[in-house]
């Protein structure tokens, strides 16, 4: 059966209260991966995988899940500024239905608008170089929108 595809607060009821997430920012080239701990306190960045076939780029992405003992994925949704969805949210959309029928695990999709961005600032006000952000930049982002999906759910439970 495939993965369900949910909102991220709705994904949220169908992980088990521990495990670790994967967080995916998923780039035209690269896919930047981060894992959360098993208490979904901290995001970190493992991998950026460079982008080749659907299948291929799956197949890594699962094997980095299986590795950290992942109970589901975070997928960054690109919304534009007004909340529509335009070319690259559509794409993240049909990667997701794509990955879902390859694994059961849930999917949730959290809006990482501006994300790159973010990150991109954080680098440089950081000094790290032009050629140094492009290697890192999707990781980064994969741990800013993992961390920003791990924040709003520790949020949710505090108010709940």
């Amino acid at each position: 059966m495939p993965a369900p595809i949910l909102p991220l607060i709705e994904a949220a009821a169908h992980w088990p209260a521990r495990g670790a997430l994967l967080g995916l920012d998923l780039g035209t080239k690269t896919i930047g991966v981060a894992v959360s701990d098993p208490d979904r306190k901290l995001a970190t960045g493992i991998e950026t995988v460079a982008r080749t076939a659907f299948t291929a780029d799956a197949k890594r992405v699962l094997a980095l899940a299986a590795e950290r003992s992942a109970c589901g994925f975070v997928l960054g949704l690109p919304l534009n500024m007004d909340g529509s969805e335009g070319p690259r949210a559509q794409s993240t959309r049909a990667f997701a239905r794509n990955f879902a029928r390859l694994t059961e695990l849930p999917i949730g999709l959290w809006d990482e608008r501006l994300s790159t961005a973010a990150v991109e600032r954080a680098l440089i006000a950081n000094d790290v170089s032009r050629a140094k952000r492009a290697k890192i930049i999707d990781e980064h982002a994969a741990i800013y929108i993992l961390q920003g999906a791990l924040d709003r759910l520790v949020a949710l439970n505090r108010a709940g």
